[in-house]
């Protein structure tokens, strides 16, 4: 008796170490938080999606330089970041961090001839040596935005002129705040250095009757601008639509806050208003989908279908009983015609739980495309690769 005790008790043993050596392999298999993420995010065939970077906080606009350094705005940090893309000749130079100063809402950066300039609520910076990031810091361009915090955000970039475009959105929800606001604007910032009350800055009303645009970009063939727009709140679930817009002549109106979406007057500010009298959007993106950043897709990466087409970064409604939005759209052109919009990635909203907050759009050199997430602090790379 006493070794068949023996015997059931080794026997005991060997099966509990061999549950505790299956329980610890099956732990070390078990996906993890990100590989659940990524499995969850919906593409088109042949198309991947990673994450690209995670460790810093409220990812928005991003921006490149030559030599491969990704500068990215943050709204709510009040800071301006930079990585080294993998591969690139700043990886080899250089780590991730942060530009030494603490700004307002600097959401909106942009590159050109090796400067990078940063706008957050009421001014624009630059900074000389944006390819050798920490090295200096940024010099003050202009002062002259409005401070409203109320959509004072900015979105930067720059035009086939030259001209750095800048939104200057409406300080509340619906309200007529005068010439000062619900526009888009440019500057001439071909400066040698900086000079505040210098001519040469030359501000100038591009679009007007813009409530809010924090994305837009320029036709890769006729350089028309075309842009985002968040339509008011508190008018309804599905009232009224977003709009992607094309400015096709310098002091348009697109209707802001006479004319929701291009036919429909405001229950406030339009009476007596003629809706012929503004310009209609190219597209409704739908209402509370809060359309961002923007970008025409001219890589050759992607398939023939997509080239010459807008990618669009939906940050998602905050103010709908049940939320949309949370996701890429693609728009096809067809000349200055949408021909089609289409879902292009989502799955960061699964039924009313969210999971991420698409807010740019960038193409990389490689014909890749960059997703910044503000809400969840993430940089996706999508790539297509057919093969496998």
């Amino acid at each position: 008796m006493p070794h068949q005790a023996l015997a059931a008790t080794s026997a005991a043993t060997d099966a509990q170490l061999n549950a505790e050596q299956l329980n610890a392999e099956q732990s070390s298999t078990k996906p993890s938080a990100e590989q659940v993420l990524l499995s969850s995010i919906r593409l088109p065939e042949g198309f991947e999606i990673e994450v690209l970077h995670s460790r810093f906080k409220n990812y928005r606009q991003m921006a490149l330089t030559d030599s491969g350094w990704l500068y990215v705005g943050s709204r709510k940090e009040g800071k301006v970041f930079y990585l080294p893309l993998p591969g690139s000749e700043a990886e080899k130079r250089g780590i991730a961090g942060e530009i030494n100063m603490k700004f307002t809402m600097p959401s909106g950066i942009a590159h050109k001839d090796g400067k990078l300039y940063i706008a957050d609520v009421g001014n624009l910076y630059r900074v000389d040596m944006a390819d050798s990031p920490g090295k200096a810091l940024p010099t003050l361009m202009f002062d002259k935005l409005p401070k409203d915090l109320h959509h004072g955000w900015k979105y930067l970039k720059f035009g086939p002129d030259g001209r750095l475009y800048i939104p200057i959105g409406a300080p509340c929800n619906i309200c007529d705040a005068g010439s000062d606001y619900s526009k888009i604007i440019s500057l001439d910032v071909n400066l040698d250095s900086a000079n505040l009350d210098s001519p040469d800055l030359d501000m100038r009303d591009e679009a007007l009757g813009v409530r809010n645009s924090v994305g837009f970009d320029f036709h890769p063939t006729t350089g028309e601008l075309w842009f985002t727009d968040n339509g008011r709140d508190m008018m309804g679930d599905d009232m009224p639509s977003d709009e992607l817009n094309r400015l096709s002549k310098r002091g348009q109106h697109f209707g802001y806050p006479y004319i929701h979406q291009g036919d429909t007057p405001d229950p406030e500010f339009g009476a007596g208003k003629r809706i012929e009298d503004y310009v209609r959007p190219e597209a409704k993106l739908g209402a509370h989908v809060a359309g961002l950043g923007m970008t025409f897709y001219t890589g050759k990466q992607f398939p023939q279908k997509y080239q010459g087409g807008i990618f669009i970064a939906e940050h998602g409604s905050w103010n709908r009983s049940s939320k949309v939005g949370y996701r890429i759209r693609f728009a096809s052109l067809d000349g200055n015609r949408v021909k089609s919009l289409e879902t292009f990635a989502d799955g960061w909203l699964q039924g009313e739980n969210v999971t991420g907050r698409p807010a740019d759009v960038m193409m990389l050199p490689d014909g890749s495309l960059l997703v910044s997430d503000d809400g969840y602090d993430r940089i996706y790379r999508i790539v297509y690769r057919p093969e496998n």
